[in-house]
Protein backbone atom coordinates (compact mmCIF):
# COMPACT_ATOMS: atom_id res chain seq x y z
CA UNK A 1 0.00 0.00 0.00
CA UNK A 2 1.40 3.54 -0.78
CA UNK A 3 0.25 6.63 0.44
CA UNK A 4 -1.19 9.10 -1.45
CA UNK A 5 0.89 12.87 -1.07
CA UNK A 6 -2.25 15.02 -0.65
CA UNK A 7 -2.00 19.32 -1.36
CA UNK A 8 -5.09 21.08 -2.85
CA UNK A 9 -9.08 20.88 -2.55
CA UNK A 10 -11.17 18.35 -0.77
CA UNK A 11 -13.21 15.94 -3.25
CA UNK A 12 -15.51 13.69 -2.18
CA UNK A 13 -15.48 9.80 -3.15
CA UNK A 14 -17.93 8.12 -1.87
CA UNK A 15 -21.20 8.51 0.70
CA UNK A 16 -23.12 5.99 1.82
CA UNK A 17 -25.41 6.70 4.40
CA UNK A 18 -23.32 5.59 7.82
CA UNK A 19 -19.78 6.31 6.34
CA UNK A 20 -17.50 8.71 4.39
CA UNK A 21 -15.06 8.06 2.28
CA UNK A 22 -12.57 10.73 1.14
CA UNK A 23 -9.39 11.89 -0.47
CA UNK A 24 -7.83 15.22 0.15
CA UNK A 25 -6.11 16.25 -3.55
CA UNK A 26 -5.30 19.54 -1.74
CA UNK A 27 -5.88 21.88 -0.14
CA UNK A 28 -6.00 26.53 0.32
CA UNK A 29 -3.24 28.02 -1.29
CA UNK A 30 -1.89 29.35 2.50
CA UNK A 31 -2.42 25.14 3.71
CA UNK A 32 -0.31 24.04 0.47
CA UNK A 33 2.97 23.34 2.51
CA UNK A 34 1.34 21.18 4.88
CA UNK A 35 1.87 17.21 4.55
CA UNK A 36 -1.48 15.28 4.51
CA UNK A 37 -1.41 11.64 3.71
CA UNK A 38 -4.59 9.63 2.74
CA UNK A 39 -4.56 5.84 2.74
CA UNK A 40 -5.63 2.47 4.70
CA UNK A 41 -4.55 1.50 7.61
CA UNK A 42 -2.69 -1.98 7.72
CA UNK A 43 -4.85 -3.90 10.10
CA UNK A 44 -7.80 -5.76 10.37
CA UNK A 45 -10.24 -4.14 8.08
CA UNK A 46 -7.97 -2.03 6.31
CA UNK A 47 -9.78 1.30 6.88
CA UNK A 48 -9.67 4.52 5.63
CA UNK A 49 -6.72 6.68 7.20
CA UNK A 50 -5.78 10.13 7.02
CA UNK A 51 -2.29 11.38 8.45
CA UNK A 52 -2.01 14.58 9.44
CA UNK A 53 2.36 15.73 9.40
CA UNK A 54 2.68 17.54 12.60
CA UNK A 55 6.21 18.73 11.73
CA UNK A 56 4.70 20.24 8.46
CA UNK A 57 2.61 22.60 10.34
CA UNK A 58 4.48 23.26 13.30
CA UNK A 59 5.04 26.51 12.03
CA UNK A 60 1.60 28.17 12.89
CA UNK A 61 2.31 26.83 16.40
CA UNK A 62 2.25 30.26 17.87
CA UNK A 63 -0.81 31.69 15.88
CA UNK A 64 -2.98 28.49 17.17
CA UNK A 65 -1.96 29.28 20.44
CA UNK A 66 -3.39 32.04 20.49
CA UNK A 67 -6.49 30.55 19.00
CA UNK A 68 -6.89 28.29 21.88
CA UNK A 69 -6.52 31.19 24.49
CA UNK A 70 -8.98 33.71 22.97
CA UNK A 71 -11.26 30.53 22.59
CA UNK A 72 -10.95 28.93 26.31
CA UNK A 73 -8.00 30.94 27.62
CA UNK A 74 -5.88 27.96 28.46
CA UNK A 75 -2.52 28.62 28.17
CA UNK A 76 0.67 25.89 27.22
CA UNK A 77 3.99 26.28 28.20
CA UNK A 78 6.41 26.05 25.15
CA UNK A 79 8.85 23.55 26.80
CA UNK A 80 5.68 20.55 26.54
CA UNK A 81 6.04 19.37 23.55
CA UNK A 82 3.30 16.81 24.07
CA UNK A 83 0.67 19.47 24.67
CA UNK A 84 2.23 21.79 21.60
CA UNK A 85 2.07 18.87 19.44
CA UNK A 86 -1.61 18.18 20.45
CA UNK A 87 -2.45 21.72 19.69
CA UNK A 88 -0.83 21.20 16.48
CA UNK A 89 -3.04 18.18 15.60
CA UNK A 90 -5.83 19.28 17.32
CA UNK A 91 -6.07 22.69 15.20
CA UNK A 92 -5.54 20.53 11.99
CA UNK A 93 -8.20 18.55 12.93
CA UNK A 94 -10.58 21.06 13.12
CA UNK A 95 -9.68 22.91 9.95
CA UNK A 96 -10.26 19.65 8.09
CA UNK A 97 -13.80 18.86 9.69
CA UNK A 98 -14.96 22.75 8.58
CA UNK A 99 -13.60 21.75 5.22
CA UNK A 100 -15.38 18.35 5.02
CA UNK A 101 -18.27 19.79 6.22
CA UNK A 102 -18.86 22.74 4.01
CA UNK A 103 -18.44 20.12 1.06
CA UNK A 104 -21.01 17.77 2.47
CA UNK A 105 -23.50 20.02 3.32
CA UNK A 106 -26.62 18.34 5.34
CA UNK A 107 -25.86 14.98 3.87
CA UNK A 108 -24.58 12.93 5.47
CA UNK A 109 -24.25 13.79 8.98
CA UNK A 110 -20.58 13.81 10.60
CA UNK A 111 -19.39 12.56 13.68
CA UNK A 112 -15.84 13.32 15.11
CA UNK A 113 -15.11 10.32 18.25
CA UNK A 114 -12.61 12.14 20.11
CA UNK A 115 -10.44 9.38 22.60
CA UNK A 116 -7.92 10.66 25.64
CA UNK A 117 -6.48 14.58 26.40
CA UNK A 118 -4.16 14.72 23.45
CA UNK A 119 -7.01 14.78 20.96
CA UNK A 120 -9.09 17.27 23.31
CA UNK A 121 -7.73 20.48 21.50
CA UNK A 122 -9.32 18.89 18.39
CA UNK A 123 -12.73 19.14 19.94
CA UNK A 124 -13.12 22.00 21.64
CA UNK A 125 -11.78 23.98 18.58
CA UNK A 126 -14.34 22.16 16.72
CA UNK A 127 -17.16 23.26 18.76
CA UNK A 128 -16.21 27.01 19.27
CA UNK A 129 -16.10 27.18 15.60
CA UNK A 130 -19.66 26.04 15.35
CA UNK A 131 -18.91 23.25 12.98
CA UNK A 132 -21.94 21.04 12.28
CA UNK A 133 -21.21 18.13 13.37
CA UNK A 134 -21.55 15.58 16.36
CA UNK A 135 -18.69 15.14 18.99
CA UNK A 136 -18.09 11.65 21.06
CA UNK A 137 -15.06 12.12 23.40
CA UNK A 138 -13.73 8.95 25.08
CA UNK A 139 -11.25 9.33 28.38
CA UNK A 140 -9.38 5.63 28.45
CA UNK A 141 -7.73 6.80 32.16
CA UNK A 142 -8.14 10.31 33.73
CA UNK A 143 -4.79 12.06 33.26
CA UNK A 144 -4.62 13.40 37.05
CA UNK A 145 -6.02 9.95 38.16
CA UNK A 146 -2.91 8.42 36.88
CA UNK A 147 -0.33 10.37 38.24
CA UNK A 148 -2.05 10.60 42.07
CA UNK A 149 -2.14 6.29 41.86
CA UNK A 150 1.65 6.70 40.40
CA UNK A 151 2.08 8.61 43.33
CA UNK A 152 0.76 5.79 46.00
CA UNK A 153 -2.06 8.07 46.94
CA UNK A 154 -4.73 6.35 48.67
CA UNK A 155 -6.50 7.46 45.41
CA UNK A 156 -10.34 5.54 45.45
CA UNK A 157 -10.61 6.57 48.78
CA UNK A 158 -10.15 10.05 48.64
CA UNK A 159 -11.91 10.68 45.22
CA UNK A 160 -14.26 13.86 47.08
CA UNK A 161 -11.12 14.96 49.09
CA UNK A 162 -8.32 15.75 46.28
CA UNK A 163 -8.15 19.44 45.93
CA UNK A 164 -7.97 18.83 41.82
CA UNK A 165 -6.62 22.09 40.50
CA UNK A 166 -3.67 22.17 43.30
CA UNK A 167 -3.01 18.24 42.44
CA UNK A 168 -2.93 19.21 38.75
CA UNK A 169 -0.42 22.25 39.64
CA UNK A 170 2.18 20.37 41.99
CA UNK A 171 2.57 18.09 38.75
CA UNK A 172 2.95 20.90 36.65
CA UNK A 173 0.65 19.33 34.55
CA UNK A 174 -2.21 21.79 35.16
CA UNK A 175 -2.80 23.03 31.60
CA UNK A 176 -3.04 19.28 30.16
CA UNK A 177 -5.53 19.13 33.27
CA UNK A 178 -7.38 21.91 31.74
CA UNK A 179 -7.44 20.17 28.08
CA UNK A 180 -8.71 17.13 28.87
CA UNK A 181 -11.47 18.71 31.41
CA UNK A 182 -12.56 21.70 28.66
CA UNK A 183 -13.29 18.19 25.94
CA UNK A 184 -15.02 16.66 28.09
CA UNK A 185 -17.52 19.48 28.64
CA UNK A 186 -17.32 20.66 25.23
CA UNK A 187 -18.52 17.20 23.87
CA UNK A 188 -22.18 15.88 23.26
CA UNK A 189 -21.40 12.84 24.34
CA UNK A 190 -18.88 12.11 27.19
CA UNK A 191 -18.01 8.28 27.41
CA UNK A 192 -15.34 6.10 29.45
CA UNK A 193 -14.51 2.57 29.29
CA UNK A 194 -15.49 1.10 32.60
CA UNK A 195 -17.86 2.17 35.57
CA UNK A 196 -14.46 2.34 37.97
CA UNK A 197 -13.12 4.82 35.51
CA UNK A 198 -17.17 6.82 35.34
CA UNK A 199 -16.69 7.24 39.24
CA UNK A 200 -13.15 8.54 38.74
CA UNK A 201 -13.91 11.00 35.88
CA UNK A 202 -17.24 12.11 37.21
CA UNK A 203 -15.20 13.38 40.53
CA UNK A 204 -11.82 14.63 38.37
CA UNK A 205 -13.32 16.02 35.34
CA UNK A 206 -16.48 17.21 36.95
CA UNK A 207 -19.02 15.23 34.21
CA UNK A 208 -21.26 12.12 34.81
CA UNK A 209 -20.20 9.67 32.07
CA UNK A 210 -23.53 9.41 29.21
CA UNK A 211 -22.28 5.95 28.16
CA UNK A 212 -19.74 2.91 29.55
CA UNK A 213 -17.95 1.89 26.33
CA UNK A 214 -15.93 -0.92 27.33
CA UNK A 215 -12.87 -1.99 25.18
CA UNK A 216 -13.74 -5.43 23.00
CA UNK A 217 -11.32 -7.69 21.02
CA UNK A 218 -11.69 -9.55 17.92
CA UNK A 219 -12.47 -12.78 18.66
CA UNK A 220 -11.34 -15.58 16.33
CA UNK A 221 -12.93 -19.17 17.04
CA UNK A 222 -11.75 -21.98 16.71
CA UNK A 223 -13.40 -25.14 14.72
CA UNK A 224 -13.01 -27.41 17.40
CA UNK A 225 -12.27 -26.68 20.75
CA UNK A 226 -9.14 -28.90 21.39
CA UNK A 227 -7.13 -26.66 18.58
CA UNK A 228 -6.49 -23.79 21.10
CA UNK A 229 -5.22 -26.44 23.62
CA UNK A 230 -2.77 -27.60 21.02
CA UNK A 231 -1.76 -24.10 20.46
CA UNK A 232 -1.13 -23.98 24.30
CA UNK A 233 1.04 -26.49 24.13
CA UNK A 234 3.23 -25.87 20.99
CA UNK A 235 3.68 -22.65 22.46
CA UNK A 236 4.67 -23.75 25.74
CA UNK A 237 6.75 -26.46 24.30
CA UNK A 238 8.84 -22.65 23.04
CA UNK A 239 8.90 -21.63 26.48
CA UNK A 240 10.50 -24.67 28.00
CA UNK A 241 13.29 -24.45 25.37
CA UNK A 242 14.39 -21.25 26.76
CA UNK A 243 13.64 -21.72 30.43
CA UNK A 244 15.98 -24.90 29.34
CA UNK A 245 18.80 -22.60 28.57
CA UNK A 246 18.03 -19.87 30.87
CA UNK A 247 18.82 -21.92 33.95
CA UNK A 248 21.73 -24.67 32.05
CA UNK A 249 23.57 -26.22 34.97
CA UNK A 250 20.87 -25.66 37.77
CA UNK A 251 18.11 -26.72 35.99
CA UNK A 252 17.25 -29.63 38.83
CA UNK A 253 13.02 -29.30 38.43
CA UNK A 254 11.17 -30.85 36.10
CA UNK A 255 9.71 -29.01 33.10
CA UNK A 256 6.52 -31.25 32.83
CA UNK A 257 5.37 -30.09 36.29
CA UNK A 258 6.48 -26.51 35.98
CA UNK A 259 4.05 -23.91 35.71
CA UNK A 260 4.66 -20.34 33.91
CA UNK A 261 2.94 -17.58 34.96
CA UNK A 262 3.53 -13.89 33.84
CA UNK A 263 2.69 -10.29 33.94
CA UNK A 264 2.86 -7.66 31.46
CA UNK A 265 2.25 -3.82 30.37
CA UNK A 266 3.53 -0.60 31.04
CA UNK A 267 6.24 -0.32 33.14
CA UNK A 268 3.95 1.01 35.85
CA UNK A 269 5.32 -0.55 39.08
CA UNK A 270 2.62 0.23 41.56
CA UNK A 271 -0.17 1.11 38.84
CA UNK A 272 0.05 -2.49 37.53
CA UNK A 273 0.49 -4.18 40.58
CA UNK A 274 3.73 -5.44 40.18
CA UNK A 275 4.80 -4.26 44.12
CA UNK A 276 2.00 -6.59 45.38
CA UNK A 277 2.46 -9.25 42.97
CA UNK A 278 6.62 -9.41 44.27
CA UNK A 279 5.40 -9.91 48.08
CA UNK A 280 3.17 -12.85 46.66
CA UNK A 281 5.41 -14.68 45.26
CA UNK A 282 7.93 -14.81 48.25
CA UNK A 283 4.51 -16.10 50.14
CA UNK A 284 4.12 -18.38 47.30
CA UNK A 285 7.83 -19.86 47.27
CA UNK A 286 7.49 -20.30 51.02
CA UNK A 287 4.30 -22.36 51.32
CA UNK A 288 5.49 -24.19 47.76
CA UNK A 289 8.90 -25.07 50.35
CA UNK A 290 6.71 -25.82 53.33
CA UNK A 291 4.45 -28.46 51.55
CA UNK A 292 7.42 -29.95 50.08
CA UNK A 293 4.96 -29.59 46.69
CA UNK A 294 7.15 -30.96 43.31
CA UNK A 295 5.28 -28.15 41.47
CA UNK A 296 7.87 -25.29 40.11
CA UNK A 297 6.88 -21.64 39.62
CA UNK A 298 8.69 -19.51 36.48
CA UNK A 299 7.43 -15.91 36.31
CA UNK A 300 8.18 -13.78 33.61
CA UNK A 301 7.79 -10.05 33.98
CA UNK A 302 7.53 -8.66 30.23
CA UNK A 303 7.78 -4.62 30.69
CA UNK A 304 10.04 -2.59 28.69
CA UNK A 305 12.82 -0.73 30.60
CA UNK A 306 16.12 1.26 30.10
CA UNK A 307 18.55 -1.51 28.73
CA UNK A 308 21.75 -1.10 26.59
CA UNK A 309 21.66 -4.95 25.42
CA UNK A 310 21.03 -8.83 26.18
CA UNK A 311 23.18 -9.71 29.14
CA UNK A 312 26.06 -12.08 28.32
CA UNK A 313 25.26 -14.77 30.57
CA UNK A 314 21.89 -14.80 29.20
CA UNK A 315 22.86 -15.41 25.44
CA UNK A 316 25.20 -17.43 26.68
CA UNK A 317 22.63 -19.91 28.31
CA UNK A 318 20.83 -20.24 24.98
CA UNK A 319 24.15 -21.14 22.65
CA UNK A 320 24.94 -23.79 25.67
CA UNK A 321 21.18 -25.09 24.80
CA UNK A 322 21.92 -25.43 21.31
CA UNK A 323 25.22 -27.11 21.91
CA UNK A 324 23.69 -29.30 24.16
CA UNK A 325 21.02 -30.23 21.40
CA UNK A 326 23.36 -30.54 18.56
CA UNK A 327 25.63 -33.50 20.57
CA UNK A 328 22.71 -35.06 21.44
CA UNK A 329 21.27 -35.09 18.03
CA UNK A 330 24.81 -36.23 16.39
CA UNK A 331 25.22 -38.80 19.49
CA UNK A 332 21.39 -39.94 18.06
CA UNK A 333 22.08 -40.61 15.05
CA UNK A 334 25.04 -42.44 15.26
CA UNK A 335 23.75 -44.63 18.18
CA UNK A 336 20.68 -45.35 15.71
CA UNK A 337 22.53 -46.43 12.36
CA UNK A 338 24.84 -48.91 14.73
CA UNK A 339 21.33 -50.08 16.14
CA UNK A 340 19.91 -50.13 13.21
CA UNK A 341 22.60 -52.20 11.86
CA UNK A 342 22.69 -55.10 14.14
CA UNK A 343 18.69 -55.70 14.14
CA UNK A 344 19.38 -56.16 10.32
CA UNK A 345 21.75 -59.00 11.34
CA UNK A 346 19.46 -60.55 14.20
CA UNK A 347 21.50 -59.53 16.63
CA UNK A 348 20.71 -57.67 19.98
CA UNK A 349 23.85 -54.97 20.12
CA UNK A 350 25.91 -54.80 23.16
CA UNK A 351 24.85 -51.38 24.68
CA UNK A 352 27.89 -51.45 26.46
CA UNK A 353 29.99 -51.28 23.20
CA UNK A 354 27.47 -49.28 20.86
CA UNK A 355 29.30 -46.05 21.64
CA UNK A 356 33.06 -45.98 21.27
CA UNK A 357 34.80 -43.80 23.68
CA UNK A 358 35.07 -40.87 21.22
CA UNK A 359 30.82 -40.46 22.03
CA UNK A 360 31.72 -40.26 25.68
CA UNK A 361 34.21 -37.87 25.38
CA UNK A 362 31.83 -35.60 23.17
CA UNK A 363 28.84 -36.14 26.00
CA UNK A 364 31.04 -35.61 28.73
CA UNK A 365 32.84 -32.17 27.21
CA UNK A 366 29.28 -30.87 26.82
CA UNK A 367 28.17 -31.68 30.13
CA UNK A 368 31.46 -29.97 31.50
CA UNK A 369 30.13 -27.32 29.06
CA UNK A 370 26.92 -27.11 31.32
CA UNK A 371 28.67 -26.57 34.80
CA UNK A 372 27.74 -23.21 35.98
CA UNK A 373 29.33 -20.95 39.38
CA UNK A 374 26.80 -18.75 39.40
CA UNK A 375 22.88 -18.26 39.57
CA UNK A 376 20.64 -17.62 36.54
CA UNK A 377 19.87 -14.37 36.33
CA UNK A 378 17.00 -12.50 37.05
CA UNK A 379 17.03 -10.48 34.19
CA UNK A 380 17.99 -11.14 30.76
CA UNK A 381 19.60 -7.73 29.55
CA UNK A 382 21.42 -5.44 31.11
CA UNK A 383 19.91 -2.43 33.17
CA UNK A 384 20.55 0.70 32.84
CA UNK A 385 19.40 1.30 36.07
CA UNK A 386 19.87 -1.55 37.81
CA UNK A 387 20.66 -0.29 41.52
CA UNK A 388 17.54 1.78 41.74
CA UNK A 389 15.05 -0.04 39.50
CA UNK A 390 12.49 -0.98 41.52
CA UNK A 391 11.46 -5.26 40.37
CA UNK A 392 15.00 -5.62 40.76
CA UNK A 393 15.20 -3.76 44.09
CA UNK A 394 11.91 -5.96 45.30
CA UNK A 395 13.89 -9.08 44.08
CA UNK A 396 16.64 -8.15 46.50
CA UNK A 397 14.86 -7.50 49.50
CA UNK A 398 12.48 -10.77 48.74
CA UNK A 399 15.66 -12.90 48.58
CA UNK A 400 14.18 -14.93 44.90
CA UNK A 401 17.49 -15.27 43.44
CA UNK A 402 16.82 -18.71 41.10
CA UNK A 403 18.72 -20.66 43.62
CA UNK A 404 17.69 -23.87 43.59
CA UNK A 405 16.10 -24.02 46.46
CA UNK A 406 13.23 -21.81 45.18
CA UNK A 407 10.22 -23.27 43.83
CA UNK A 408 9.41 -19.92 42.61
CA UNK A 409 11.87 -18.61 39.74
CA UNK A 410 11.89 -14.98 38.25
CA UNK A 411 13.10 -13.97 35.24
CA UNK A 412 12.61 -10.03 33.83
CA UNK A 413 12.61 -9.64 30.42
CA UNK A 414 12.48 -5.18 30.28
CA UNK A 415 11.91 -5.53 26.08
CA UNK A 416 8.68 -6.47 24.87
CA UNK A 417 8.66 -9.84 23.27
CA UNK A 418 9.20 -10.00 19.45
CA UNK A 419 9.67 -13.26 17.08
CA UNK A 420 13.03 -11.53 15.40
CA UNK A 421 14.57 -11.83 19.02
CA UNK A 422 17.78 -14.22 19.77
CA UNK A 423 16.72 -14.62 23.24
CA UNK A 424 13.05 -15.66 23.62
CA UNK A 425 11.64 -15.47 19.83
CA UNK A 426 8.19 -15.33 20.24
CA UNK A 427 5.52 -12.87 19.69
CA UNK A 428 3.62 -11.92 22.41
CA UNK A 429 0.34 -13.74 21.13
CA UNK A 430 2.22 -17.38 21.03
CA UNK A 431 3.96 -16.64 24.52
CA UNK A 432 0.71 -15.60 26.28
CA UNK A 433 -0.65 -18.91 24.88
CA UNK A 434 2.23 -20.99 26.28
CA UNK A 435 1.79 -19.54 29.60
CA UNK A 436 -0.80 -20.64 32.26
CA UNK A 437 -1.53 -17.73 34.47
CA UNK A 438 -1.67 -14.22 33.87
CA UNK A 439 -1.33 -11.72 36.62
CA UNK A 440 -2.45 -8.50 36.51
CA UNK A 441 -3.01 -7.09 40.76
CA UNK A 442 -3.36 -3.87 39.42
CA UNK A 443 -4.38 -1.09 41.09
CA UNK A 444 -4.93 1.57 38.30
CA UNK A 445 -6.67 -0.10 35.14
CA UNK A 446 -9.12 1.76 33.65
CA UNK A 447 -9.90 -1.49 31.52
CA UNK A 448 -7.07 -4.13 31.27
CA UNK A 449 -6.37 -5.51 27.66
CA UNK A 450 -4.14 -7.84 29.26
CA UNK A 451 -6.27 -10.20 30.97
CA UNK A 452 -8.56 -9.93 28.29
CA UNK A 453 -6.53 -11.20 25.91
CA UNK A 454 -5.76 -13.86 28.44
CA UNK A 455 -9.65 -14.45 28.30
CA UNK A 456 -9.33 -15.18 24.54
CA UNK A 457 -6.97 -17.50 24.48
CA UNK A 458 -8.06 -19.36 27.38
CA UNK A 459 -6.03 -18.82 29.46
CA UNK A 460 -6.40 -18.23 33.05
CA UNK A 461 -5.65 -15.00 34.60
CA UNK A 462 -5.73 -12.45 37.87
CA UNK A 463 -7.15 -9.53 37.71
CA UNK A 464 -8.82 -6.91 40.59
CA UNK A 465 -11.83 -5.23 41.15
CA UNK A 466 -10.40 -1.52 40.79
CA UNK A 467 -9.76 -2.34 37.08
CA UNK A 468 -12.41 -2.14 34.44
CA UNK A 469 -12.19 -5.96 33.27
CA UNK A 470 -12.37 -7.13 36.78
CA UNK A 471 -15.35 -5.18 37.38
CA UNK A 472 -17.02 -6.02 34.15
CA UNK A 473 -16.57 -9.64 34.49
CA UNK A 474 -17.66 -9.14 38.65
CA UNK A 475 -21.12 -7.45 36.69
CA UNK A 476 -21.19 -10.66 33.63
CA UNK A 477 -20.48 -13.62 35.33
CA UNK A 478 -21.91 -15.12 38.67
CA UNK A 479 -18.66 -16.96 39.56
CA UNK A 480 -15.45 -15.73 38.12
CA UNK A 481 -13.01 -17.70 39.19
CA UNK A 482 -14.89 -20.89 37.86
CA UNK A 483 -14.36 -19.76 34.55
CA UNK A 484 -9.99 -19.21 35.22
CA UNK A 485 -11.36 -15.18 35.95
CA UNK A 486 -9.61 -14.46 39.90
CA UNK A 487 -10.15 -11.07 41.07
CA UNK A 488 -8.30 -9.93 43.93
CA UNK A 489 -10.08 -7.82 46.32
CA UNK A 490 -7.72 -4.35 46.04
CA UNK A 491 -10.54 -1.48 46.77
CA UNK A 492 -12.18 -2.90 50.01
CA UNK A 493 -9.48 -4.71 51.32
CA UNK A 494 -5.86 -3.91 52.99
CA UNK A 495 -2.77 -4.13 50.99
CA UNK A 496 -1.91 -7.27 53.34
CA UNK A 497 -5.55 -8.70 52.85
CA UNK A 498 -5.21 -8.45 49.42
CA UNK A 499 -1.40 -9.91 48.67
CA UNK A 500 -2.44 -13.20 51.12
CA UNK A 501 -5.47 -13.61 48.72
CA UNK A 502 -3.69 -13.21 45.58
CA UNK A 503 -0.85 -15.49 47.50
CA UNK A 504 -3.38 -18.10 47.94
CA UNK A 505 -5.23 -17.56 44.50
CA UNK A 506 -1.62 -18.73 43.31
CA UNK A 507 -1.42 -21.52 45.36
CA UNK A 508 -4.43 -22.69 44.85
CA UNK A 509 -3.77 -22.98 41.07
CA UNK A 510 -0.11 -24.62 41.69
CA UNK A 511 -2.73 -27.67 43.55
CA UNK A 512 -4.40 -28.15 40.90
CA UNK A 513 -3.67 -31.41 38.08
CA UNK A 514 -2.98 -31.26 34.44
CA UNK A 515 -6.38 -32.33 33.89
CA UNK A 516 -8.26 -29.44 36.24
CA UNK A 517 -6.09 -27.15 34.55
CA UNK A 518 -7.23 -27.96 30.82
CA UNK A 519 -10.60 -28.17 31.96
CA UNK A 520 -10.34 -24.54 33.56
CA UNK A 521 -9.08 -23.39 30.39
CA UNK A 522 -11.83 -24.67 27.80
CA UNK A 523 -13.91 -22.64 30.51
CA UNK A 524 -11.86 -19.58 30.30
CA UNK A 525 -12.03 -19.55 26.64
CA UNK A 526 -15.90 -19.83 26.95
CA UNK A 527 -16.06 -16.51 28.08
CA UNK A 528 -14.61 -14.98 25.17
CA UNK A 529 -18.14 -13.84 23.07
CA UNK A 530 -18.50 -11.54 26.11
CA UNK A 531 -15.57 -9.71 25.02
CA UNK A 532 -16.27 -9.78 21.21
CA UNK A 533 -16.61 -6.09 19.31
CA UNK A 534 -20.07 -8.17 17.79
CA UNK A 535 -21.31 -7.59 21.63
CA UNK A 536 -19.58 -5.05 22.86
CA UNK A 537 -19.44 -2.38 19.98
CA UNK A 538 -23.00 -1.67 20.63
CA UNK A 539 -21.93 0.79 23.02
CA UNK A 540 -20.51 2.65 20.90
CA UNK A 541 -23.40 2.54 18.24
CA UNK A 542 -25.13 3.81 21.19
CA UNK A 543 -22.68 6.82 21.89
CA UNK A 544 -22.70 8.37 18.22
CA UNK A 545 -26.53 7.91 17.83
CA UNK A 546 -27.05 9.77 21.42
CA UNK A 547 -24.53 12.57 20.17
CA UNK A 548 -26.78 12.77 16.79
CA UNK A 549 -29.83 13.27 18.43
CA UNK A 550 -28.09 15.57 20.74
CA UNK A 551 -25.94 17.92 17.86
CA UNK A 552 -29.14 17.47 15.71
CA UNK A 553 -32.10 17.64 17.68
CA UNK A 554 -34.54 18.30 14.45
CA UNK A 555 -32.74 15.20 12.25
CA UNK A 556 -32.46 12.83 14.93
CA UNK A 557 -34.65 11.34 17.75
CA UNK A 558 -33.51 8.85 20.27
CA UNK A 559 -35.35 7.02 23.14
CA UNK A 560 -32.56 7.45 26.15
CA UNK A 561 -34.34 4.40 28.07
CA UNK A 562 -34.48 2.05 24.92
CA UNK A 563 -32.52 -0.88 25.18
CA UNK A 564 -29.27 -1.31 23.31
CA UNK A 565 -28.86 -3.79 20.02
CA UNK A 566 -26.71 -6.30 18.88
CA UNK A 567 -25.54 -5.52 15.89
CA UNK A 568 -24.66 -9.78 15.77
CA UNK A 569 -26.15 -12.50 17.53
CA UNK A 570 -23.78 -13.90 20.26
CA UNK A 571 -23.77 -17.43 20.66
CA UNK A 572 -23.14 -18.71 23.96
CA UNK A 573 -21.73 -22.85 24.37
CA UNK A 574 -22.30 -24.50 27.31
Amino acid sequence: MSFHHVKTTLSLLSISQSEVYFSLSGFPVSMSVLQVHFGRWLIEGSPYVILFDIGSAAWNLDRWKGDLWQTCSIGLPYHDREANDSLILGSLIAWFFKELTDNLGDKPNVIGHFHEWQAGAGLILSRSRKIPMATVFTTHATLLGRYLCAGNADFYNNLDKFNIDKEAGERQIYHRYCLERAAVHCAHVFTTVSQITAVEANHMLHRKPDVVTPNGLNVKKFSAMHEFQNLHSTSKTRIQEFVRGHFYGHLDFNLEKTLFFFIAGRYEFSNKGADIFLESLSRLNYLLRVHRNDVTVVVFFIMPAKTNNFNVESLKGQAVRKQLWDTAHTVKEKFGKKLYDALLTGTIPDMNSILDRDDFTIMKRAIYATQRHSLPPVTTHNMLDDSTDPILSNVRRIGLFNSRNDRVKIIFHPEFLSSTSPLLPMDYEDFVRGCNLGVFPSYYEPWGYTPGECTVMGIPSVTTNLSGFGCFMEEHVSDPAAYGIYIVDRRFRSPEESCNQLTQFMFSFCQQSRRQRIIQRNRTERLSDLLDWRYLGRFYIHARHLALSRAFPEKFKMDPMAPLKVSNTVQTRD
